[in-house]
């Protein structure tokens, strides 16, 4: 086998050397587990960046859907808050449109109550200008009447006393 090497014996290093050999392996040894720890470091600041911009991706999605969820709950609620307030504005204007409808026949009534009232005062306004027309034509018929008779007995009693004496208004002066 040509292409195997043997193993050469070993120099008699001092003691020098193999302090020097010893520092040397050392310091490799620190090297390695420096750029180790570097790219563990490293690799681990990676990892956590990626988890962070992960975790800000999850909590923005998280929030979405939950506000999603809260939006449809609450939509639910105001639609049947909605739907309760129809209901009772409807009711409302049911009760105002039946007091409306009361008020207005109570006006008609009304209406015609006064109505009425003015015929029955108007009838008896015309029946007492009636009544107070005969009246007062009896009065004058009996004025008349009255009349026609004093008249009548002062000329029976002018003749009967101008059988005696004529008699002139002016001279009982």
């Amino acid at each position: 086998m040509p292409g195997k090497r043997r193993p050469r014996a070993a120099a008699p290093m001092t003691a020098e050397d193999e302090l020097l050999l010893l520092q040397r392996q050392a310091l490799a040894e620190e090297e390695a587990d420096k750029t180790k720890r570097e790219m563990l470091t490293r690799f681990l600041n990676d990892k956590l960046a990626k988890e962070k911009r992960s975790s800000t991706l999850n909590l923005h999605k998280l929030n979405a859907q939950w506000r999603a969820v809260l939006r449809d709950t609450k939509d639910k609620e105001l639609r049947q808050d909605m739907e309760i307030l129809s209901q009772t504005f409807e009711r409302v204007m049911d009760c105002k449109d039946s007091v409306i409808e009361s008020l207005a026949t109570d006006l008609e009534e009304a209406e015609e109550q006064h109505a009425q009232a003015l015929r029955s005062h108007l009838h008896n306004v015309d029946r007492l200008l009636q009544l107070q027309r005969c009246r007062l034509t009896c009065l004058e018929e009996g004025y008349d009447a009255q009349l026609e008779a004093l008249k009548t007995e002062f000329e029976a009693e002018r003749y009967k006393e101008g059988e005696g004496q004529w008699w002139h208004p002016l001279s009982v002066l």
